[in-house]
């Protein structure tokens, strides 16, 4: 199993990274670089290139909508030159209220994008000459408005031919594209011991159109991580991003995050949180979180419980353990958890 970090995009994004990047001789693994609708990941990823000499760096996530497979394609090639061949991509649909809301765009064929996506980096990457008809044309066709367009690989020679490719997802026709066509799999407010009824059959269904070649899906998951006689009280950290996922990230009925703490169990819990949540009663609604959603989804307690809780992931299928080290010594807390796996 290795060990991952989220980088903060919360504040000063050079801080952020220098953080990260003094973690690495702690035995970090890899960084996940956010983008949402605040500075762009690209960006940020290219100066953590510059600033780390070991550890993975990928997007977490670059949404299918805002860019064109082949620009993808491209930064994530990018990427991989300036790190040394150290890149992981990141996909995933996003949501309607940021790709409507910020990029302008329909929120139309999330799966088949994604799938086109995949499948369009992957040829990029091996300097296939690119013609194709699909979500996406390449070249335009003269019916659509092309006229110069012919077909085009990619003018550099990447340093790596296959970069991972990891797919954000929760619903269960996601979850099965992503364990048929992906390197690896990102979910969000992953409970271990509840991921098997969520997910189980889809993971399956997928797995089973995978290509062996493949390998084995790759799953990055954790939470919240403090150890210590009184670090239980850490796991009351998760509530606001919790309730603002389960609350905010969406409309009644438009909720991916709403619709998981539904299939956790929590259906009442889920919809007073985004009951509260819309109504403007956010700390009514962080309240309102399960404790058990948050000490599961967390890595909080004394040693021996939260080694439990690492072995608890890793029987879960977790590769990547993702951790966000709460403390005053967060590389103390990346090497000893480092040295458990």
């Amino acid at each position: 199993m290795e060990l991952s970090i989220p980088l903060s995009y919360a504040g000063d994004p050079r801080e952020a990274c220098d953080q990260v990047a003094a973690l690495e001789s702690a035995g970090l693994d890899a960084v996940w670089v956010a983008e949402a609708y605040g500075f762009d990941s690209p960006t940020i990823m290219g100066y953590l290139a510059a600033r780390t000499t070991r550890m993975k760096i990928g997007a977490a996530i670059l949404n299918v909508y805002s860019r064109m497979p082949a620009l993808i394609a491209q930064t994530a090639a990018g990427l991989d030159a300036v790190s040394g061949g150290r890149a992981l991509l990141g996909l995933g649909a996003s949501g309607p209220q940021v790709v409507e809301g910020w990029h302008g765009k329909p929120y139309d064929r999330p799966l088949g994008r994604t799938r086109e996506t995949v499948e369009l980096c992957r040829r990029i990457w091996k300097r296939e000459v690119i013609d194709h008809h699909g979500i996406t044309d390449m070249p335009l066709p003269r019916e659509k408005g092309g006229t110069l367009g012919k077909p085009l690989k990619i003018l550099t020679k990447p340093v790596r031919d296959e970069i991972p490719v990891y797919v954000a997802s929760l619903g269960p026709a996601n979850v099965k594209l992503t364990a048929e066509i992906a390197d690896g799999w990102l979910p969000t407010l992953f409970l271990p011991e509840k991921a098997r009824q969520v997910w189980g059959s889809a993971l399956a269904e997928g797995a089973a159109g995978r290509d062996p070649s493949l390998g084995p899906l790759q799953t990055v998951a954790g939470g919240l991580l403090a150890i210590g006689d009184d670090a239980a009280a850490v796991r009351d950290l998760a509530r606001p991003q919790i309730a603002l996922y389960v609350g905010g990230m969406g409309a009644k009925g438009k909720n991916f995050y709403n619709d998981l703490a539904v299939a956790y169990g929590y259906e009442a819990q889920a919809a007073k949180i985004q009951d509260l949540y819309l109504s403007g009663k956010k700390k009514e609604a962080e309240a309102a979180v399960p404790d058990e959603f948050c000490e599961l989804v967390s890595l909080c307690g004394p040693e021996s419980y939260v080694r439990e809780r690492v072995e608890a992931f890793r029987e879960a299928g977790v590769t990547m353990l993702n951790v966000i080290p709460v403390g005053p010594e967060p590389a103390k807390l990346i090497e000893t958890v480092k040295g458990w796996l």
